[in-house]
């Protein structure tokens, strides 16, 4: 395990209270980030992380944001810099659905607020965290990497197609900002988890959901949120020190 210490710096993962995002910041404390464990609701499960990566000897804050508000955006990236130290990555995993509908039937309310999150909400972090990486602002570079979702390439149809759209537009984002900063010091990838075990599918109504759609994965299961941490912790590796503006799929073949 490498020390709090580490020259790696400090890692911003939103939405880390749980899934996801919970796994990526359990898996990067012992490669030597400290890791800035961003929630806008789960605030119990958020130090509850912060309490396991402490527990083995790694350095971590639980930092309340909602990241479609910009002035939260602000407080997360300056609390996480004056009490971690600089910023070196970022992983924008904070993202929401917008409930299961058909788009004849879905709101317009459902879908500013997914758009806010999982858009807004990611453009922004990558601001703050490019202002504070980019060698031409005075900093030394570092690496961000988006979640996206399979379903940006599947459509959601019947399901979700807006929360499919949003992550469409977050897979050319990631293109785009990555040819931006590239010169800058800084790489932006993604990656693209299919079906995944984690609570989504029951907050969203369908706790049945993953056995449901399990047939549909050639590997014929549902990916573990540890298994799409590795993958976002080597694109933020040097090991990736060649790869920018690439969008990895992680679904079992679906």
């Amino acid at each position: 395990m490498q020390s709090a210490s580490s020259e790696l710096g400090t890692l911003v993962v939103t939405g880390a209270s749980r899934g996801i995002g919970a796994a990526i910041a359990r898996l990067a404390a012992p490669r030597g980030y400290a890791v800035a464990v961003n929630f806008s609701s789960g605030g119990k499960e958020a130090k509850e992380v912060v309490g396991e990566i402490a527990g083995r000897g790694g350095r971590a804050l639980a930092i309340h944001a909602d990241i479609s508000n910009e002035k939260d955006v602000l407080g997360l990236f300056q609390t996480a810099e004056r009490e971690l130290g600089p910023i070196k990555a970022l992983v924008n995993n904070a993202g929401i659905t917008g409930g299961f509908a058909r788009v004849e039937d879905v709101t317009a309310e459902a879908i500013e607020r997914t758009l806010a999150v999982n858009i807004t909400g990611s453009i922004l972090c990558a601001r703050e965290a490019v202002r504070r990486m980019s060698t031409t602002r005075g900093g030394a570079g570092g690496a961000i990497v988006n979640v996206s979702s399979i379903a940006a390439r599947t459509g959601g149809a019947g399901e979700w197609v807006h929360y499919a759209a949003s992550k469409g537009a977050i897979d050319t984002f990631t293109v785009g900002l990555a040819r931006e900063v590239a010169s800058k010091g800084i790489r932006v990838n993604a990656v693209k988890p299919g079906l995944v075990n984690t609570e989504i599918h029951a907050a969203n109504g369908e706790p049945g959901r993953l056995q449901r759609l399990v047939p549909t994965v050639p590997m014929n299961r549902a990916g573990q949120p540890n298994e799409i941490a590795e993958a976002v912790l080597w694109l933020l590796s040097p090991a990736a020190s060649y790869v920018t503006g690439s969008i990895l799929e992680i679904g079992g073949g679906r």
